[in-house]
Order: structure tokens, then sequence, then C-alpha cells
């Protein structure tokens, strides 16, 4: 540097006219790396033109260069080829072609240097129809032409001409070099084709490059680009001599094919023979360590990094933060991001990114904001994390801002970005401007077909989902694993099974029946089409089985109210060696709440405590309701309050379970400490809390809440709430106003709510309501035993012995037979299982005994059943039927 600036001052220097041009001796003095300027004395030292172009070409000095320029011409001395030719390397380095070319237009004589310095210079400016011109008129050329045109064919993108010329260097010139044969791998390498790729390294071993270090760190780096990765480690195994470039292809060539493990073995190896690390390494190893989710091995890498002096390097620092991102651990990688003295974009990018993905996405757009602020700009890769950034938190004024900014920056087009687009909006359940950001893309992949059917099936429009999925298949577009997942999840919400067999036939002929991922949606697709057994032979077919696998059948089981099977296959899974999940043990404490087995669903919540599951929102929120199904409100209680976290389902759970116990004002209290704690109600938590009120006979409190619900909610009451209303109303005696809601409400009445009405009935032996309640439900279902027995029971409470005859002949006639109840208790880890009037329990007469007891003592407290049955038999013996309707 202090000859660089000495050289500027000096160009200023009258004595500079006695230079002797025509030397080519030096006049400084290089000393352990450093540079003294020499005293300027009365005797003028000898210094050359081209030791000052060289010199400024090295500093990329382009006005010394032309005050240099300007003393030689008004000098008068003509310039030999090499003086200008270093001149022109001046101007082209300073990115001055113009300058460069009319330098080279005033050489009286020009050597191949001249024509290949300029030739380079266009190539690296990416104007190659110039340099392809300049080349065409050279009167020769040596393998440096060659290799400048390869090379700017390359660095502009297109790769075929670059292959082109390659051939065409061979056939004309056979000039070709190690340089020759790198740039035309990488062309191949970029186009993944492996075919030409082979051509090149038989022509390679021909001319005997095949042993010479670059050549074969080309060859490997294209092998493993093209999908072959075997003749890739194979051809590394072979090379003869091997140096840092060696080794990180072909690390960087595992881990592109994702074989991560294999990466890290020989990143050991190399580490073993003591051969030095680079950034390239550091990216390679620490994305193996995120693929793999190995936050300990990450860590250790970090370590070594900072050992070795890469600490403040931006590259390593980038991909240090990307593996603590994708590892889960946020708060690392934003100390790494606070460390990093020069944040380039990419460390933006990769800390929006890692936040959006691991769903924090207020923080992605604080970073998102600030790299704004920054002056730094940003490209599609930060596009796409933003938009991640406001699906994850559903801001759908965030993602139009941000949507905005792309239409502004023209990125809008770009695929990656327009199909996070797609993503956003139908996170934020903004289907229809989906559906118009897809209509106006340009161009649609995979990906884009993905997005939008996914956005349909996430929004419950199955019918549109299959649709979408349809016109995937006529755009001759192959659907993947992601696709097959969201189609096969609509067929399974529309309960569309034959839809979804032919969805399973296109993927057996597709081949991707053994996928792990498409199996668990087929397997949950029976199960929820009703076809457990089918889905179990799909399992069983399957030769390797995860977790998600696993879960898709429990869930199947579990939802087709199956428990006990659930049950058994779980036990299956852990003879596997299949480690359950959070999802695994949320599906099993629901059978046990559906089967009331208490004491296997402590045995769980004791693994979940074991495997420090308890935290999870889910879990904590299953065990609640576990509990209180299994008639243990108590234990539900303290499960609640222990919830370190708690969502709106885990409220809905304790206001569902006191509920459910006739626990009224405990439900209620719970819901006003639920609005204290601004956690928004839903559906279901009306629904409890409506039945709260039923209980307890609050009717006042009662029309508040259903009124509550759309004035301050905005939740429009369901079927269920005017059921929950139906059911206040009458327990209050209020019948004549239940019909007229019923009536009046803007659904169809389901045959729950007429029941609902018709059990009410029963309780205040309104017979005219009943009878229109009866006369609604039998017309809907008109093979509902329940019905005619209610209304049986009805007529006996009044007294209506005729009317009672009439409905045993209307049953009798229909064919209806009613269905025996059942009952289960689990004593001693063992279910015992009853049905109405069953003697086959060894303890039977035991049971009638303790029973009779029962039923006296009900009726010595006021308790029993009024229901004359002696005089039903009585009426059952003349009408000649023998079937019972009332239960004693």
């Amino acid at each position: 540097m202090a000859y660089y600036l000495w050289l500027i001052r000096f160009l200023s220097k009258p004595q500079c006219k006695t230079f002797l041009i025509a030397s080519f001796s030096t006049f400084t003095t290089l000393k352990e790396g450093k540079t003294t300027a020499p005293a300027i004395t009365t005797k003028p030292k000898t210094i050359t033109f081209s030791r000052i172009f060289q010199e400024l070409t090295h500093h990329r000095a382009q006005n010394p260069g032309k005050q240099a320029h300007a003393r030689l011409i008004v000098s008068g001395f003509k310039p030999t080829i090499f003086v200008s030719n270093c001149l022109i390397q001046l101007y082209i380095k300073c990115s001055n072609l113009k300058s460069a070319l009319k330098v080279f237009d005033k050489m009286p004589q020009r050597d191949v240097v001249s024509w290949n310095a300029l030739i380079f210079g266009y190539a690296a400016r990416g104007e190659m129809g110039i340099a392809r011109t300049l080349f065409e008129a050279m009167p020769e050329r040596d393998v440096i032409s060659w290799n400048s045109l390869l090379s700017g064919y390359l660095l502009v993108g297109d790769c075929a001409k670059a292959i082109d010329v390659f051939v065409e260097m061979g056939r004309l010139s056979g000039m070709v070099d190690n340089r020759s044969f790198a740039v035309a791998l990488k062309a191949c390498s970029i186009l993944e084709d492996g075919d030409f790729g082979v051509q090149l390294h038989c022509f390679a071993m021909k001319m005997g490059f095949d042993k010479d270090v670059i050549t074969g760190s080309a060859l490997v780096d294209m092998y493993a680009k093209c999908k072959k990765l075997d003749d890739s480690v194979s051809l590394f195994n072979r090379m003869s001599e091997r140096n840092w470039v060696s080794w990180n292809t072909v690390i960087a060539g595992c881990v592109q094919n994702y074989k991560f493990i294999e990466a890290l073995k020989l990143f050991k190896i190399m580490q073993k023979i003591g051969v030095g690390v680079s950034q390239s390494t550091y990216a390679s190893i620490l994305r193996s360590c995120a693929a793999l989710s190995n936050l300990k091995l990450g860590t250790q890498l970090h370590a070594h990094a900072l050992k070795t002096d890469f600490e403040m390097d931006v590259i390593v620092g980038t991909a240090t933060l990307d593996m603590y991102a994708k590892c889960n651990n946020m708060s690392d990688a934003q100390k790494v991001f606070n460390s990093l003295p020069n944040r380039g974009l990419q460390s933006y990018n990769a800390i929006i990114v890692g936040y959006a993905q691991n769903g924090q996405g207020v923080e992605a757009l604080q970073l998102f904001r600030l790299l704004q602020k920054s002056g730094l700009g940003f490209n599609e890769i930060t596009l796409s994390g933003a938009f991640s950034a406001c699906a994850v938190i559903a801001g759908y004024l965030e993602g139009l801002q941000v949507h905005g900014l792309a239409i502004k920056s023209n990125l809008w087009s770009n695929i990656c970005v327009a199909n996070s687009i797609l993503d956003m909006y139908g996170k934020c359940q903004d289907v229809i401007e989906a559906c118009h950001v897809f209509d106006e893309m340009e161009r649609r992949d995979a990906v884009s077909w993905n997005a939008i059917i996914a956005v349909q099936a996430q929004n419950g429009n199955e019918e549109e989902t299959l649709f979408c999925f349809i016109s995937m298949l006529h755009a001759i577009m192959e659907p993947d694993e992601f696709t097959y997942g969201s189609v096969l999840k609509a067929c399974a919400g529309q309960q569309a099974l034959n839809y979804g067999m032919q969805i399973h036939s296109r993927i057996i002929k597709s081949g991707m029946g053994s996928n792990l991922f498409v199996g668990s949606a087929l397997i949950d697709m029976y199960c929820k089409c009703g076809m457990v057994e089918e889905a179990k032979k799909i399992l069983n077919r399957t030769e390797e089985r995860d977790v998600v696998s696993w879960n898709a059948i429990i869930s199947g089981f579990s939802g087709a109210k199956r428990s006990e099977d659930a049950q058994k296959f779980f036990s299956y899974m852990l003879k596997m060696g299949v480690k359950p999940d959070g999802f695994t043990y949320a599906t099993l404490l629901d059978t046990c709440g559906n089967l009331a087995t208490v004491g296997l669903g402590m045995q769980f919540h004791a693994q979940i405590i074991k495997q420090e599951m308890q935290s999870d929102v889910y879990i904590s929120s299953t065990l609640v309701d576990m509990y209180s199904k299994c008639g243990n409100v108590q234990d539900s209680q303290i499960m609640f309050e222990k919830s370190p976290k708690r969502d709106f389902v885990t409220w809905n759970a304790m206001i569902c379970g006191y509920a459910h116990h006739g626990l009224g004002e405990e439900a209620l209290k719970v819901f006003e400490n639920m609005e204290l704690e601004n956690v928004k109600p839903n559906h279901a938590t009306f629904i409890s809390v409506l039945r709260a009120c039923a209980h307890i006979g609050l009717v006042e409190k009662g029309l508040h809440y259903f009124n509550v619900m759309l004035s301050d909610y905005s939740l429009h009451p369901q079927l269920e709430h005017y059921s929950c209303m139906v059911d206040i109303l009458g327990r209050s005696g209020q019948l004549n106003k239940a019909l007229k809601l019923i009536q009046e409400m803007p659904f169809e009445a389901d045959d729950v709510i007429w029941r609902t009405l018709l059990s009410i009935c029963k309780i205040h032996g309104n017979v005219e309501v009943a009878e229109e309640a009866a006369s609604s439900l039998l017309q809907l279902d008109p093979q509902d035993s329940s019905t005619y027995i209610l209304l049986s029971n009805i007529y006996a409470d009044a007294g209506m012995w005729d009317k009672l005859s009439y409905t045993r002949r209307l049953m009798r006639q229909n064919k209806v037979r009613k269905e025996p109840g059942c009952s289960w208790i689990e004593v001693n880890d063992k279910v015992h299982t009853f049905l109405v009037r069953d003697k086959d329990h060894p303890k039977c007469e035991e049971i009638y005994e303790k029973l009779g007891l029962l039923i006296g003592e009900m009726k010595w407290c006021g308790c029993a059943s009024d229901v004359n049955y002696e005089k039903i038999e009585e009426h059952e013996s003349q009408d000649g039927s023998s079937s019972c309707i009332c239960n004693p």
C-alpha cells in the first residue's frame, strides 16, 4: 500500500519524464512482505510503464492508471505489445472496456495475449456477442482463448452453449487443459447431464487428465450433481492426488444427495489425515447437522470453527445460525446473528426463515423490517420467509403489505415467491385471493399445484381440492407425496371412498405405494371412510413404519370407536421399537376416556411424565378430558391447574368436564376465568356453558350466553347450541317456547334436537309436544327404537294405554327392535361388560341381588321411576307382544 500511494504521488512529479521506458528493472525492495518506498533523489531510478500498470491493476486504481497512460502519450514513447497488454489488463480490471478497446484498436501489432485479454473482459461482463466476434476475428488462438469463451458462456448461464464450445474446441484445435475440463464438467453439473459427463470423463482419461487433481475434483462434483453419488465417491477414492477442494467437493456431494451421515464420516477422515478446512467445508457439514437435527454435533462444529479462526467469517456464521435454527434453537441462532461483524443478505435470510419455520412469525417480521432499514435489499428467499411468517401468525394485513412490496420489486412473478403468497393466503383463509394468485402465475411447478390443493384442503373445500387435483393431471404435472397427502385428506374429509380408492390405484401405478408419507395418508383415509380393515392391510404391507404410520392406524381405530383395537396397535408399536410421540399419547388417552379405563389412563400419564411431555398443551388438554370422562373430576381439575400453558382446548375440556358431571356452577366459574385471561372461546366452549346452565336451571343466564355468542364473539349459533337452548327451556317447563325455537331456527332440525325435546316431554308429561317431536323423529328415522320407547313411556305415565298399544303395534309392524343397553366397568385392570337382562356374568346372582337392594332403597327415597310396569305388562299381554319396551 505504501508503494501504491508513493506511485500516485510520483506520477505528478516532473522527474517521471526521465524514466528509462524500455527498461524492465524494478525499483522497490520487498522484504518480508513489506513495501519500502524509495526516497526521490536527483539521480533518477529506472522504472517501467509495464510495472506501473501491473501495480495499478492489482489495486484496481483507474484514475492513477489514466494519469500513467497520459504520461506515456506525452512522453512520445511508442509502447511495446507487452506494455499495451498491461494497459488493456488495467482497464479491464477496472471494468472500463471502452478504454481497453480503444487501446486495443490503436495497437499496430497484437499478439494472442491482446486478443485473450479483451475476450476475457467482455465474457466476464456477460457480453458474449462481442466476445464471440472478437474470438472469430483472432488470427490464431490458444487454449486460453477457448477457455475464456467457454467460461463466459458458463458465467451467463448458457451451459448448453458452453458444452458446444468445448466440443468445437476439441474437434478443431485439440487444445484442452484441466481448466477446459473443469468448466465443461461444471456445465454438465448444472444441466445434470450425466450422460455427456460420462463422455467427458472418457475423453479426460484418453487425454491423461483423469489423474489431474483439478479435473478429478470437477468429475467428482459432476457425478454428485447428476445424482450419481456412488460413482462420485468411487472416483474420489481412486484419485491418486487429493487436495482440500477434492474433499470439500465429495462432502458437498453427499450433502446435496441427502447422505448426511456419510458426509460427516468423510469430514472425520479428512480431519484425521490433516486436510485443512474452508468455508465450504463448514457450510456442508453444518448443513448435515441441520438436516439431522443434531444440535450436539452442530454445537461441537461451531466450537471447531471458532478454534480455527472462522468466527468472523460471514459464510460460516450464516451456516451456523441456519443450523441452530433448523435444530429449533433460535436463541443461539440469534446470538450468532448478533455476533456477525458484517451481516449480509444471506445472514438475514437464514434468521428470518429460521424464525418462520419455528413458528415465531412476529420475530421473523421484525427482522424483515430491520433488513429493510439496513439498505441490503431483499431477494426471493427473503420474501418467501416473510410470507411464511405471515402464514404462521395468520397475519392477513401483514401479508397484504408484503405482497405489495413483492409487486413493487417485480419479484412477485418469481415462482418461489408466488408459491409462498399462495400458502400465505391459504393459511389466512382467503381462498379467493389465493386462487387469483394461482390463476395469474405465468409458470406453475409441482409446488404451485401442491400449494393450491393444500389451500383448498386446509379450508375444508374437499370438492375443489379434487377438482384442482384433476386439473393438475390435465396439465401433465406428476403428483408427488405432498399432492397425494392433501388429496387423500380431502377424500377422508368428504368420506369419498370411491375417489380415495381410485387415487390409491394411481399411487400404486406411480410406484409411490411404499412411501411412508403417502402410506400414512392412505391409512387415515380408509379409517375415516370406515374401512379400518383395509387400513390395517396397508399398514401390514408397509415395510418401514414410522411413528406417523402407527399414529394413523391408532387414530383411525379410535375414531371408529374401536378403542380396544387402538390400544392393541399401541402394544404392537412398542414391540416394533417405535417411540411414541405426543400425538400417540393424546390419542390413547382419548381411548381411555371413551372406555372409562382410568387405570390404563394413569399408566399412560406416568409414561408421559417419564418422557417429559406433560408440558405439551395438547397432551395436558387430553389428560383433563380423560380424567373427566372417567369420572375423576378432582384429578381433572388438578391437571387443569398444573397445565403450564392453557389454550382454548384446555379451558373447553375443563368446562365440558364440569358440565358433563352436573357441576354447572363450577363450569360457569371456569368460563368466567377464561374470559378474564382473554382466551377467546369457540363454538365448543358455548356448548359446554349452555349445558351447564341447563343442569342448574339458569334459564336467563343461558339466554344471555346464547345471545353473547354473536354479539361479543361473532360466533353464529349452530345446531348444537339450539339443542342446548331447547334443553334449557324444556327443563324449566317452557316446552311450547322450546318447540317454537326449533320451528324458527335457521337450520333444519336433526334427530338430536327432537330427541332432546321428546326426553324433556317425558319429564313434564307433555303428550301434545311429545307427539309432534316423535312424529318429526320418525320422519327422519322410522327405525329409531328409542323414539317408540320414549313415546310409549310418556303414554304410560299419562295412563293413555290405547295409544301405548298402538305405538307397540306400530313398532312391531315396522320390525323395529330395541338394541339392548350396554355398560362396562374396569375392576383390577379387567373390563366387565353388562347387557340388559344379562345372565352370562359368573357373578350375575350376586349382582342382581345387589341391584334389587339398590332399587328398593331408591323407591324408599322416592328416586325410583314412577312408571307402572305391571300395567304395561298387562297391556302387553293383551296386545300379544312379548318384547320389552321399558327396562326395569
